[in-house]
């Protein structure tokens, strides 16, 4: 998709959040990937957490997340299966104010290609909560890689015929 070299750059400010049993800061590679990813496009991220597969601990941290307003994109890794652990897209789905549902559906199309059929099983979801888009992308490095690849223009300003950062004050 295009991109308009005319319109200025803006770098988002973004929470990256791990949501995982098993995993230490040493070990997210997941989280530390979503970093650079952002890093590399213009970002910043300027929180980063992890997080056991609570239901209540995720919304909580989701509402916290998407309240702060140094905070303006929340992208999420981890939870996002079959499991009865994996809880992530209900947390999502409870502190929704609107349902992303494109965002799913083109990480499922993107996500095909790498995985085949196995794309099925992922529950990737996107969400408006309290006025922040958050995203909630599988745990695995491919799956943020393909999830990165979907919200990489939708983060970006230039991006047409559009992009999230130029409807961000209204949501």
């Amino acid at each position: 998709m295009p991109i308009d070299l005319e319109r200025p750059f803006v770098p988002l400010r973004i929470g990256v959040l791990t949501i995982s049993d098993t995993r230490t800061p040493e070990d997210d590679t997941s989280g530390d990937l979503l970093e650079k990813l952002a890093a590399d496009a213009g970002h910043e991220v300027v929180r980063r957490a992890i997080v056991a597969d609570d239901q209540d601990t995720i919304e909580q941290t989701f509402r916290a997340w998407a309240a702060d307003a140094a905070i303006q994109v929340v992208i999420s890794t981890g939870g996002t299966g079959l499991t009865r652990r994996d809880v992530t897209p209900e947390a999502l789905a409870a502190v929704a104010d609107k349902v992303i549902v494109g965002f799913g559906e083109l990480f499922r199309h993107v996500s095909y290609d790498s995985v085949g059929t196995s794309t099925i099983q992922s529950r990737a979801i996107g969400a408006i909560v309290a006025g922040t888009p958050v995203f909630a992308l599988p745990g695995s490095n491919g799956a943020c890689r393909d999830g990165w690849s979907v919200l990489c223009e939708q983060l970006d300003s230039r991006h047409r015929p559009c992009n999230f950062v130029q409807i961000m004050d209204r949501l």
